[in-house]
């Protein structure tokens, strides 16, 4: 199983991908918020969202897995 990680502690902003979607290399799939600014959570895969671990306003720390890709 593949996984999105936060690359930086923060508050989740934004899901811009669903369970079922396809998901390509570079995509932005989450938008976190850390010090007032707004960091896009990019893939590193190519694959299909099996499982959001995350749901807006929740706080993440760096390393947290965000979505997990099959």
């Amino acid at each position: 199983m593949k996984e999105v990680t936060a690359t930086m502690a923060g508050t989740v902003l934004n899901i811009f991908v669903s369970n079922g979607d396809s998901v390509s290399i570079n995509q932005e799939v989450i938008m976190i918020e850390s010090m007032k600014m707004e960091i896009p959570i990019e893939s590193t895969f190519e694959g299909v969202v099996k499982n959001l671990k995350v749901n807006i306003g929740d706080f993440v720390n760096e390393g947290d897995v965000l979505v997990e890709l099959e």
